[in-house]
């Protein structure tokens, strides 16, 4: 897909399935961590080291930037390997790191690798911003800010002049879509409290999630918060004011998510892509918004709602914990093999049953994820309308797909 123009489309990659769907769906770069310093920790597939070239390789062959989230706190204990894995991304030509930590921050910089200061310095005004323009190319502001203060501070850069490292204005960085925390700019104490997994070092135990039950002290009598996530926000969705924060002056559209699954990523970026582009070309209208927020709830959400961007206070509670997405994946089966003349897969249906015009998903490591709508089922050369558990089928798919690449449908309903 054609990518866009002037402003990022900045999206997660948690696996090598994330990263293949969000480049084939049409983001201009991805982020990602690596095992061991990733505020994704407990919920995405742990990239290595030893993965950072290929990424970077991937990304650049398709005119895609990377960046490496290494936006855990660092202890003394964790220097030698913060040093080591920055060493590395200055030899795999990874194009820049997400930082927090001033020792890692200040590390990158003394090895001549680019670094964006990650929101969870919750940088709220123009006087940290120039603080932290002698150190980084890009701040990623905190997410309790509003569109006014946001287009104010971005304002003031190119009133004030100020300009990173490498000599060009300071770039702003927002989130647009996904999960939202109920602590200031993600920084939270709460699970290192209940369980000591601390969520400042990638393993967030998510306790806001839960139900709770009040006890009066004084009677012992207990009340269930019946219905009320309390401490559960609704997730960030902002396809509906896009133009707004384009116009602000932002470089880059962030989009959460790299605990979440590759069809989550490539609905989200295809619709956040459209939307970009209808803004260019005049045609962003509210049938389309109505459209693409219809899309974007058939993937993993909490609800959706616009943040702080209006000015609001932060009273968005989801009302549960799991997901009120409309639709899940099932797995059907496995690629066998790919006819490249035919544009055919040959696939194993060993999970469940798979009918004519189901809506179908192919993903894998090198194939990212592929949509398409199931036509033209054969089974030995007959055209048949309904496969299941055990037939070997050959369907049309839209593009080159690998052996052992997962074939999911889609199915109607919350699936947890």
């Amino acid at each position: 897909m054609e990518k866009t123009n002037n402003v990022e489309l900045l999206a997660p990659a948690g696996s090598y399935e994330a990263l293949g769907a969000a480049i084939n769906a049409g983001c201009d770069a991805v982020y990602f961590g690596v095992k061991g310093m990733n505020m994704r920790e407990n919920t995405a597939a742990a990239f290595t080291l030893d993965d950072l070239r290929e990424i970077a390789q991937i990304c650049h062959q398709n005119n895609v930037k990377c960046y490496l989230a290494l936006n855990t706190l660092v202890y003394d204990q964790g220097i030698d390997d913060m040093k080591k894995t920055i060493n590395a991304v200055a030899k795999s030509d990874i194009d820049a790191i997400i930082s927090f930590d001033m020792s890692a921050i200040a590390y990158a910089r003394s090895v001549g690798v680019e670094v964006h200061i990650s929101t969870q310095h919750s940088i709220s005004n123009i006087e940290a911003v120039k603080f932290f323009s002698q150190w980084a190319d890009r701040v990623v502001l905190a997410r309790e800010l509003t569109l006014e203060q946001i287009k104010q501070i971005v304002d003031e850069i190119k009133h004030q002049d100020i300009r990173g490292p490498k000599g060009e204005l300071i770039q702003i960085e927002v989130f647009v879509h996904g999960a939202m925390c109920v602590a200031v700019s993600g920084r939270c104490g709460m699970s290192l409290y209940m369980y000591d997994t601390s969520a400042n070092c990638g393993k967030c135990s998510q306790p806001c999630r839960r139900a709770y039950t009040v006890t009066d002290k004084l009677t012992g009598k207990q009340m269930d918060i019946d219905n009320e996530y309390v401490m559960s926000t609704q997730d960030l969705c902002t396809i509906g004011m896009l133009d707004e924060i384009i116009d602000s002056g932002v470089v880059s559209l962030k989009i959460e998510g790299r605990g979440r699954a590759p069809e989550y990523v490539d609905q989200v970026v295809r619709c956040y892509h459209e939307a970009i582009d209808s803004i260019k070309d005049g045609s962003y209208t509210k049938e389309k918004i109505d459209q693409w927020n219809k899309r974007l709830g058939t993937v993993y959400n909490r609800k959706m709602s616009e943040g702080f961007y209006r000015g609001k206070a932060f009273s968005y509670w989801s009302g549960g914990s799991h997901s009120q997405a409309t639709q899940h994946k099932e797995l059907v089966g496995t690629v066998e093999h790919y006819y490249p003349k035919a544009g055919v897969a040959e696939i194993k249906v060993h999970a469940s049953d798979i009918k004519d015009n189901d809506n179908c998903v192919i993903s894998g490591k090198s194939t990212g994820l592929m949509r398409f709508v199931a036509k033209g089922i054969t089974i030995d050369e007959k055209q048949v309308d309904h496969a299941v558990q055990g037939d070997l089928i050959t369907i049309k798919v839209p593009g080159v797909v690998r052996k052992n690449d997962k074939f999911y449908k889609f199915v109607v309903g919350r699936g947890d």
